[in-house]
């Protein structure tokens, strides 16, 4: 019988989830102008306002893992996916909200609304670690790993001429996060109806496919038990990985929020021209992030070392990325700045899939959910940090001082990932007692 192809309709959803979930998270940068002048926020409050997502990111990555774990993916995927969709469109009133509610202030209605939004977005990728631990033979995890994190990239490709073409059409920055909310909504419907946590569950999984999903997967994965949280922090492989990861989301954040204003502000690129400028420095991670996937698995099939796959190609690759960003304060012209960040987040995205792999290589599937979320929310300091720092840098010291900051970063996160020993798997300490006790 001849294996269906489920799993690979199980990835697309996670795609088109995941892509969702960052053209939500971004449309804000694009309506910064409009929202700064309405309510008179400086660089540095609107830093604020970008990086209270991240407060609630942080918090909703470690829940979203853990509950993944208890409570089965699906039943996480949806909570969030429609708590984050009416929140999208409750920030059209956030402004108001703040002067009604906070003694006028409408930052904290921004802040609120933001924390809360961040928290129903971060279980996300949690969730697709997880989803990915169950659907994807061991063959096809760097590929299906490729598959969602494409979303990362595609998703702020898109934002740009999503959101400024809705700003353009309706003339209004509150229709457009009205009418982002309403289709997360009706993407999430189709989600609901199409998804499983596991391929038993699935009726258009057949056995053939059951069984090539099962036997692909390495057998201390499906039967070591789940491991206690704090077993993270013992693993110099699992700390360090994640400290990679937060360099990953610093540049990401970095661009996502601040590259609009920035081009606003130095190019004087109007909303007619930054629709499609905007678009730039992400055109080539789509591409990378899938090619990145595909090199990791190149490398570990044919030399059978994890300390290559992983340490080696994402400290080379995270030095490169460094490099472009510590050379755009000494390009003048706007087409060397965007060539710069283009080159620059291709090669951030390049490593994107090693990040994912190390916690599935090191960690009991029992355990991947949680483990994914307190990478995810060690690493999203960045979307913290990121917004909020920048912001500063850029009242105070220039927008130059922002990329040198960002370069120094990428710097440090490969030091970190030169230490990975991602051979060492985490053992649970069930196997061991029952074995004493039935001695």
């Amino acid at each position: 019988m001849q294996a269906s192809s489920t799993r690979y309709t199980i990835f697309s959803l996670l795609f088109l989830i995941a892509l969702i979930n960052y053209v939500d998270r971004g449309a804000l940068s694009f309506a910064a102008n409009a929202i700064s002048q309405e309510f008179h926020f400086s660089k540095v409050q609107l830093g604020a306002v970008l990086s209270y997502f991240g407060f609630g990111y942080l918090f909703g990555s470690l829940c979203g893992g853990f509950l993944a774990d208890r409570l089965g993916t699906k039943k996480v995927w949806l909570m969030a996916g429609i708590l984050w969709s009416l929140l999208e469109m409750a920030t059209a009133w956030a402004g108001e909200v703040g002067m009604a509610i906070f003694g006028g202030s409408a930052i904290m209605g921004f802040a609120a609304l933001r924390i809360l939004f961040g928290f129903s977005e971060g279980p996300a990728y949690a969730l697709m670690n997880k989803t990915i631990a169950h659907w994807a033979p061991d063959n096809e995890r760097g590929f299906a790993l490729s598959i969602g994190l494409l979303s990362t990239q595609v998703g702020s490709l898109l934002t740009a001429p999503i959101a400024v073409g809705l700003l353009l059409l309706t003339n209004d920055w509150r229709m457009m996060f009205i009418l982002l909310g309403a289709f997360s909504l009706l993407a999430m419907l189709l989600f609901a109806r199409n998804f499983t946590d596991t391929p038993l569950l699935h009726p258009r999984a057949n056995v053939a496919e059951r069984q090539l999903i099962i036997n692909g997967q390495k057998r201390e994965n499906r039967h070591d038990g789940a491991l206690p949280w704090w077993r993270f922090f013992t693993s110099r492989t699992l700390v360090c990985n994640a400290l990679g990861y937060f360099s990953f989301l610093y540049i990401t954040f970095t661009l996502v929020t601040w590259l609009p204003k920035y081009l606003q502000d130095n190019f004087h690129y109007d909303l007619h021209s930054l629709w499609y400028v905007a678009m730039i420095p992400w055109s080539g991670a789509c591409f990378t992030v899938l090619l990145g996937g595909r090199i990791a698995d190149r490398l570990l099939a044919r030399f059978n070392n994890l300390r290559l796959a992983r340490n080696v190609f994402a400290a080379i690759t995270l030095c490169a990325t460094a490099c472009c960003f510590m050379a755009i304060p000494w390009m003048s012209s706007a087409t060397g700045i965007i060539a710069l960040m283009t080159l620059g987040n291709a090669l951030n995205a390049l490593v994107n899939n090693v990040y994912w792999s190390v916690v599935i290589d090191v960690t009991p599937k029992a355990s991947v959910g949680a483990y994914s979320g307190m990478t995810l929310a060690i690493a999203n300091l960045a979307s913290i940090i990121s917004p909020m720092l920048c912001g500063w840098l850029a009242e105070y010291y220039g927008y130059n001082a922002m990329f040198t900051v960002t370069a120094c970063i990428a710097f440090g996160s490969m030091l970190a990932m030169t230490l990975l020993q991602p051979e060492k798997r985490l053992q649970s300490d069930a196997p061991a007692v029952a074995a004493q006790q039935a001695l």
